[in-house]
């Protein structure tokens, strides 16, 4: 293990800025570093032995908290990505704070979402140390598998993923900027308990409105009792109404008996929640007049059931899983008037 940590200290550097973090060799005279500390873009790196070199900050990204430095006539060696980590996995945190190399061992105790709210750090298991933001961390097998961030969470060291880093990276290189993708649309959270009851549920207005509309023959109760934004998934305590595309979950529900907490328990949004079965979809609330969704034919009351396949049951997962996919076309599985179809929608940017 000491044998690791010195061979990744060639590829680890000091970024002195604002206060001193590290920095992690990504490419030929790139160095990926944190963004929160770097208010200016000229900084000094620092490697082994005292060495210095100018760095010009290329771009930064505010979702995952990294800024990508060119520095000229760096010669050190860029770190290899490694396999993808697996729970029981020991991970070994390297960066280097001004008194030198400081490596801290961490244990993959914890899978990740790959999708959802949870989705896009890696939990290191490792105990945060000064100047870390920016550094290394390295699985069994010295390979990278994301760069640090002691200022996510407190009192924990995550890591942006070394794939999602690297894409990172090379937008900001080649753009000065990550594109965030984005389809123009408002939407809440629907569950269904069975295929019958969907199509129940449609028929009666819920799809076709979104709301329940005035003197129009009540749908199904489902798990809301008193209409779809009563209690049920939001009860007090918790937010609840139409939920804006990326997160935002609208105010409170309000209204009947106390339902089901269904996917939102005391820890928040729990991916493949709903313990009673059935199926979960995003009723749409709003569509953004020439949006891309709207541009593809997405209407209000529209039901989103997945994406390119997948499953989708939360605003943000929606909007996580088509903030890198910026110019690109995803497929739509939507529920209308009692029938699935498959709309293609290309993806804004912004």
């Amino acid at each position: 293990m000491a044998d690791m940590v010195e061979g990744a200290s060639q590829s680890v550097v000091q970024v002195r800025a604002a206060r001193p973090v590290s920095g992690t060799v990504v490419g030929d005279g790139l160095i990926l570093t944190a963004a929160h500390v770097l208010p200016a873009d000229d900084v000094t790196v620092v490697a082994a032995g005292g060495v210095r070199w100018g760095a010009v900050v290329a771009g930064r990204d505010p979702a995952t908290d990294l800024a990508l430095l060119r520095v000229p006539g760096l010669n050190l060696p860029a770190l290899t990505v490694g396999a993808p980590v697996r729970v029981g996995e020991l991970l070994l945190a390297v960066g280097r704070p001004p008194h030198g190399v400081q490596a801290a061992l961490g244990l993959y105790g914890r899978d990740v979402p790959q999708q959802g709210p949870g989705q896009g750090w890696l939990p290191s298991g490792a105990a945060p140390f000064p100047a870390s933001s920016g550094g290394a961390l390295l699985d069994a097998s010295g390979g990278l598998a994301g760069v640090l961030n002691a200022g996510v969470r407190r009192s924990e060291l995550l890591a942006v993923p070394a794939g999602r880093a690297l894409r990172v990276a090379a937008l900001l290189d080649s753009q000065g900027r990550v594109p965030r993708g984005y389809l123009g649309l408002s939407a809440q959270p629907v569950h269904f308990p069975d295929t019958q009851a969907m199509s129940g549920a449609a028929e009666s207005g819920v799809a076709e409105s979104g709301v329940a509309g005035n003197g129009a023959a009540r749908g199904p109760r489902g798990p809301w009792e008193r209409g779809p934004w009563g209690r049920g998934p939001w009860e007090r305590g918790h937010r609840g109404g139409p939920g804006r595309e990326g997160g935002h979950e609208g105010g409170r529900g309000r209204g009947g008996p106390r339902g089901p907490r269904g996917p939102w328990g005391a820890g928040g949004w729990q991916p493949g929640g709903w313990a009673q079965g059935g199926r979960v979809g995003l009723t749409v609330v709003q569509v953004d007049a020439d949006g891309p969704a709207a541009q593809a034919g997405v209407l209000v009351g529209d039901v989103l059931l997945a994406l390119d396949g997948a499953p989708v049951r939360h605003p943000r997962e929606l909007l996580e899983r088509v903030r890198d996919q910026a110019g690109q076309t995803v497929t739509l599985r939507v529920l209308r008037g009692g029938q699935e179809q498959d709309l293609p929608v290309p993806v804004g940017e912004r």
